[in-house]
């Protein structure tokens, strides 16, 4: 078998190398991913991606075990682990009762309106006449 050598003229050299290049730099590059989690409190992280449909975090942890809690979250909501326990951690410590001050504590921090058995809340005064 014989090779025909033809000559390619330099300027079809040219645009092929080009080509070439070009190719060779849109496929040799690399992706990095971006996380779009990093830096973010974990409140946040509640409001990116919870509070469209939670108006709080109150209760949301409510009776789960924080490790159930993460990998539900880190499969459906979270885009990293990192994140997913952060948010879970979170919505934990939001969820848990904070602990309650004594009774002499709380009576002498408390106005004495409230300290009272009866609703603070009032109906409004009437309208003077005019």
């Amino acid at each position: 078998m014989q090779l025909a050598s033809k000559h390619v003229s330099p300027r079809k050299l040219w645009f092929r190398l080009l080509a070439v290049g070009a190719i060779s730099a849109t496929i040799g590059g690399a992706a990095y991913a971006q996380n779009l989690d990093q830096g973010k409190s974990p409140a946040k992280l509640f409001a990116d991606s919870c509070a469209t449909c939670h108006r709080s975090p109150r209760g949301l942890a409510k009776g789960r075990f924080r490790l159930t809690l993460f990998l539900f979250l880190k499969d459906h909501y979270a885009s990293n682990s990192s994140s997913a326990w952060a948010l879970s951690s979170y919505l934990e410590s939001v969820a848990s009762p904070q602990r309650r001050r004594s009774g002499d504590a709380a009576a002498k921090r408390s106005p004495p309106a409230s300290r009272s058995s009866r609703s603070a809340i009032r109906p409004p005064e009437p309208v003077p006449d005019r």
